[in-house]
Formats: C-alpha cells, structure tokens, sequence
C-alpha cells in the first residue's frame, strides 16, 4: 500500500467531520488521517488504487484546498 501526504486546510474537528464522506468512500475509513496540529494540516492516506489527482478533486469537491507535501 502506497503512502500519500498532502498539505491542507482541514484544520478542526468540523472541516474532518465534512470531509469524511469524500475520504471514506475514495480510500475506506482508516486509512487516512489529518494532522491538525501541524502547522500544514497534513493529510495522509494509504491507497493502492487511488490516485493523487482522484483524491485532490475529491478534497476539492469537498471544499478544501489540498496540495502535494
């Protein structure tokens, strides 16, 4: 399984709370996570199937700024 780290701006409990949906359905719950007491907000995912550029439009469509770490 891959390892992706993307820099965002889900930064609270709420904006995980909006995003998870999109995440779950794209890679499963449990195998993503967002660092929110890091100052980048990174967000991590394991995947073999999906890609970096399915899970920016997702974050996107979610409602959040995303960006390769």
């Amino acid at each position: 399984m891959k390892t992706l780290k993307f820099k965002t701006n889900i930064n609270c409990g709420n904006c995980i709370r909006a995003v998870t949906p999109t995440l779950n359905e794209q890679v499963g719950a449990g195998n993503w996570q967002v660092d929110t007491a890091n100052p980048d907000k990174i967000l991590t995912i394991s995947s073999d199937t999906a890609s970096p550029e399915q899970l920016r439009q997702a974050v996107e469509e979610a409602g959040f700024a995303i960006e390769p770490a």
